[in-house]
């Protein structure tokens, strides 16, 4: 999950731009072609991007791979909120309507994409939230950016970049759907 909240409520500076529009696509279609290559196609294929910025890249990413596979890739979104430890919730635990993701994740082979791989603590709450919805045959891991920083035991499947920072940087994505920009900077706060 982006780092964009977090970033809006401190003091920042920039440190510098780590991939631009073009470095982001070519990143993407590296990533599409390993998906293909590690799944020997894209029969039993179901992308599910992390709501926010996972959404997009997984629309991306199943275009791509529709292109190189011929044939449409399911691509849905998961919506991760209620599921988070970090975050303070009062009352039960809500209810997910199987619908949510846009297609049945059961049997079938799921990457599940987000933008910024940190703690790992939002990928372990997708993952409550994907079982929810079925129980896919297996669940690989995307992300565009790894910063390190685990503080539980979760690995992506496929990285674009890793990039060790400080707990002091934040990695930014903004994406053109949601942000209207395309570009990873690195930022710094600012005490």
């Amino acid at each position: 999950m982006s780092e964009q909240t977090e970033v809006q409520k401190t003091k920042i500076r920039e440190k510098g731009r780590l991939m631009s529009a073009s470095e982001i696509e070519r990143t993407l279609v590296r990533l599409a072609h390993e998906i293909v290559e590690k799944n020997n196609g894209g029969s039993n294929l179901g992308l599910v991007g992390i709501k926010r910025r996972g959404a997009p890249l997984a629309q991306r990413l199943a275009k791509m791979i529709e292109k190189i596979e011929r044939h449409p890739v399911d691509a849905g979104v998961l919506d991760i909120s209620f599921y988070r430890d970090d975050l303070t919730t009062s009352g039960p635990r809500p209810t997910v309507t199987p619908g949510t993701v846009g297609f049945d994740v059961t049997g079938r082979n799921i990457v599940l994409i987000d933008d910024v791989l940190y703690t790992g603590r939002t990928i372990r709450a997708a993952l409550d939230a994907l079982f929810d919805h079925g129980r896919p045959k297996s669940v690989q891991l995307l992300v565009l950016i790894d910063r390190g920083h685990r503080e539980l035991p979760i690995e992506a499947t496929y990285t674009g970049r890793s990039i060790p920072t400080s707990s002091r940087e934040i990695i930014e994505v903004k994406l053109s759907e949601i942000d209207g920009q395309e570009q990873v900077l690195l930022v710094e706060r600012v005490d």
